[in-house]
């Protein structure tokens, strides 16, 4: 994917690693559209943000998904990357009878559906440009379990595994699919997680990814170097430890 000069529709960027990323793609010289739920929100952020468009959009809702698809398409035919970027996490315990299955199908719902339905929109269109990209967000934990989010940890290994199998079927086609992998992020992802250390600065976490893809515009996993200790701990060997450690931080795991 090449850094700058593209037209980017990052549904789900109102906040955190979303708007960050819009941000840092507007200032290097791209066409950015952020995806929202809140009108509201949107109408701030255009405000704030001059040179970002906006267009409402519920991940979760497929019709909200194919309205915002041709809302976006109408007003910027030249569209060539997509960034599945929404998502959720939530803590759950499955030792209960109903303490989670609510929240394992709102998870699934929006990480793992949301952005199949989202690719599901766009990939016409994509296959039509002369180079396209679609950026899917799975996370550390698509390979090394956090205990306390069970279903979001399924969804980003279930997305680990959606991107390397349509990077196959679309190879030729002229649309690249490209992994973005982030570690824990000081984000509102997770209670206190804005304020955890174990979580990286969201600033540093988004100038490493925007290095990355200057770099290495070829790379098939964009790949922090923070995220590295769960992303091969089975390569490595020691994955039994890795686990360990990342559940024995703190009761969220941060």
């Amino acid at each position: 994917m090449q850094i700058s000069e593209n037209t980017v529709f990052i549904p789900g960027s109102t906040s955190g690693i979303g708007l960050a990323l819009a941000l840092a793609l507007r200032d290097r010289g791209n066409t950015v559209i952020v995806g929202g739920r809140r009108a509201e929100l949107l109408e701030r952020i255009a405000a704030e943000h001059p040179g970002l468009d906006t267009v409402r959009i519920d991940t979760a809702d497929p019709a909200s998904i194919r309205d915002a698809a041709a809302e976006v398409l109408a007003r910027h035919p030249d569209l060539n990357v997509l960034v599945t970027m929404a998502g959720v996490m939530r803590i759950e315990d499955w030792r209960t009878p109903t303490g989670f299955l609510d929240s394992a199908e709102e998870v699934i719902t929006t990480n793992l559906l949301g952005p199949i339905r989202l690719i599901a929109a766009f990939v016409e269109h994509l296959r039509a440009r002369p180079s396209a990209t679609i950026v899917t967000v799975s996370s550390g934990l698509a390979h090394v379990p956090l205990q306390v989010t069970p279903s979001y940890n399924a969804s980003k290994a279930a997305i680990h595994m959606l991107s390397e199998s349509l990077r196959l079927q679309l190879a030729g086609t002229g649309v690249d699919v490209v992994e973005l992998v982030p570690p824990s992020v000081r984000t509102a992802l997770l209670p206190g997680q804005e304020e955890s250390e174990f979580a990286m600065p969201l600033d540093d976490f988004v100038d490493e990814v925007v290095t990355l893809l200057d770099k290495q515009p070829d790379a098939r996993e964009i790949l922090v170097e923070r995220v590295g200790f769960l992303r091969f701990a089975q390569a490595r060997g020691d994955y039994d430890d890795v686990v360990a450690a990342l559940n024995a931080h703190d009761p969220h795991g941060r």
